[in-house]
């Protein structure tokens, strides 16, 4: 059996500067610790070797995309924890205030649900009014720029004009 080829230094360097560009230009911050940051990185890149998706590194994940869409990094319950705790749940995305040392990162707790709550939710959400498809979400639209995310809710702040999250609306 062919044993993956380790990751390297170099590589967590480049998929940390991905994301930290990312997210900076999204109005998003990664913690300011970088060896910290770094080890997160680190499991994302074993998450997606091993999954085949960057599921958080501090979540334990089925291994089926479709059961982890919620996990998939940035995962959908970072806005609200970075809205009320100042970092997301393994502290990988935090608030300005954390960035520039004014805040500090305590305990966050877990919001995702247990598997049974999630999948009962994904069948509850297919057979609604205007669902899409499969999928569970609905669509939200910037008000300014036009544009849309699936999501349960939007945004902190749009990617694209960064205006706030009041300017979303429900577009589908």
């Amino acid at each position: 059996m062919n044993e993956p080829a380790p990751i390297t230094a170099e590589e967590i360097d480049r998929v940390y500067c991905e994301i930290d560009h990312d997210a900076e230009s999204a109005g998003y911050h990664l913690h300011p610790d970088e060896a910290f940051t770094k080890g997160l990185v680190r499991g994302l890149i074993e998450n997606e070797r091993r999954y085949g998706y960057r599921s958080c590194p501090c979540r334990l994940a089925m291994g089926s995309k479709e059961a982890d869409l919620d996990i998939i990094c940035p995962c959908d319950y970072r806005d609200p924890d970075l809205a009320e705790y100042n970092a997301c749940y393994c502290a990988l995305y935090v608030s300005r205030g954390v960035k520039q040392g004014e805040q500090t990162v305590g305990a966050i707790p877990e919001r995702r649900p247990p598997r049974a709550e999630r999948e009962r939710a994904r069948a509850e959400a297919r057979k609604a009014p205007g669902a899409i498809g499969e999928f569970p979400f609905p669509i939200w639209r910037c008000g300014v720029c036009g544009y849309l995310c699936a999501r349960g809710e939007p945004p902190l702040q749009c990617p694209i004009c960064k205006v706030g999250k009041e300017r979303f609306g429900r577009f589908i």
